[in-house]
């Protein structure tokens, strides 16, 4: 791994593989991630890696590391993207069913209440965010359109999306521009 890594080569992990480059100097004063359930005990072992506790994957550009198993499918998507655009990137994910971008941090998976179907999902609001992309949206909007006050709504889109609503519109405003920018004129 170290000598690839020295001749250049891009070497990324998929969760706990992130020990494999540390244990071989890779990761030595670089961010990184691992699992979550893992991340003490790699801080312990590896005091001279930067660990990054709350994004799915971190972009050293010539090494990545991913958090966990699914989140190596949201780093390899992104490397399909960087290399390729995200036409190629999003067949990918189709291909896969997998969304071709999830945004917000591991936190989010670490084991919480599962919320009832339906009493408290946002994906209409969601929908019909990307729906108005290029209209202006702002917060008091969106939680008229999820019928809740917004402080309840901000707390809730937080809870599911693992960002805040003005974040993921913004990400999703910066997605979509650049699909359009790869597959128009």
């Amino acid at each position: 791994l170290a000598e690839s890594a020295a001749r250049g080569a891009r070497v990324a992990s998929i969760c706990t593989g992130a020990f494999a480059l540390a244990a071989a100097g890779v990761l030595d004063g670089r961010r990184a991630t691992t699992h979550w359930q893992h991340l003490g005990e790699f801080e312990a072992l590896f005091p001279s890696v930067q660990i990054d506790r709350d994004v799915l994957y971190v972009d050293n550009g010539d090494v990545l590391t991913s958090a966990g198993m699914c989140c190596g499918i949201d780093m390899c998507l992104y490397m399909v993207m960087r290399d390729l655009g995200a036409a190629t990137a999003n067949r990918v994910a189709r291909a896969l069913v997998a969304p071709p971008h999830r945004d917000g941090g591991q936190a989010q998976y670490v084991p919480a209440a599962v919320a009832i179907v339906g009493d408290t999902s946002l994906a209409a609001t969601r929908a019909w965010i990307l729906d108005h992309l290029a209209e202006t949206i702002t917060v008091a909007e969106m939680a008229q359109h999820a019928r809740m006050s917004v402080r309840t709504f901000m707390r809730r889109f937080t809870d599911e999306t693992g960002t805040t609503p003005l974040q993921w519109l913004v990400n999703a405003r910066v997605t979509a521009a650049r699909a359009l920018l790869e597959t128009t004129d």
